[in-house]
This record gives structure tokens, sequence and C-alpha cells, in this order.
């Protein structure tokens, strides 16, 4: 089952804006979710830190779905995250990608669906958010 975290509408993050998330990964966690995007049919970055899913392991894995239709998935073999650590992630909103702040990495990820404003926040899965802050 996919347990539903929080949502956030409105969140109007546009270039040269970033949003941190801070929160708690669940000591047996084998996956989690943030999406970021338009609303919650258009996700922008689909962000999905996995440490036994789907076949992966303590690998992330960032897409983007229009409606329905999602798009390649881009692989990310740095994973800082640790099952019961805390994470904390930063998504910097630029005009043609989101940059990923992760501790000690970083990487981007493009703007597929050309969101002027990314308005859309959730968390999902083996993660319980804390903190939400942007500027």
């Amino acid at each position: 089952h996919v347990l539903q975290g929080p949502v956030c509408t409105n969140l109007g993050l546009k270039p040269g804006q970033r949003l941190t998330v801070k929160g708690k990964v669940a000591p047996n966690a084998k996956s989690f979710v943030m999406n970021l995007g338009k609303d919650a049919t258009h996700v922008g970055l689909h962000f999905n830190p996995r440490f036994d899913a789907h076949g992966d392991v303590n690998t992330i894995v960032c897409n983007s779905k229009k409606v329905e239709e999602w798009g390649a998935e881009q692989r990310e073999t740095v994973f800082p995250f640790q099952k019961g650590g805390t994470a904390e992630i930063t998504f910097a909103v630029n005009q043609n990608d989101v940059t990923v702040h992760l501790p000690g990495h970083q990487f981007t990820f493009p703007n597929r669906l050309g969101i002027s404003v990314f308005d859309f926040f959730e968390a999902q899965g083996d993660f319980t958010l804390q903190s939400l802050s942007w500027e």
C-alpha cells in the first residue's frame, strides 16, 4: 500500500526559488516519493529514492508524469539516505530544470513539461515530513 503523505498546493515556486524538505526515513524503508509539479496530474519531478523496490537497490529514480503518461526514468547512483535516518532535500527551480540538492551531492532534472510555476508538492511512502520551507 502507498502511504499518502501531506499534499501542498498553491506553492507558487518560480525559477530562482527553492523548496527545502526535511523529514525522517522509516527504519524499515523500502522507498519514498516526492512529487513536485503544477498539480497532481502534471508532475514535473517525481523523486523516488528506492532502498529496495521495483528491482532497484539504493538508487534514486526520477521521472516526470503528464496526466497518466510517464517519461523516461533518470537514475542517480549517489544515495545519501539511511533507513531510520533524517533527510534534507532542497529542490531549486530553474528556468529549464530543477536542481536537487542532497547531502554532498546535487543533480538536475529537466523541466520536461515546461511548468512555469510549481504549485504542487506531495510526499508519499516511507518518509515522515517534519518541515517544509521555501524561499
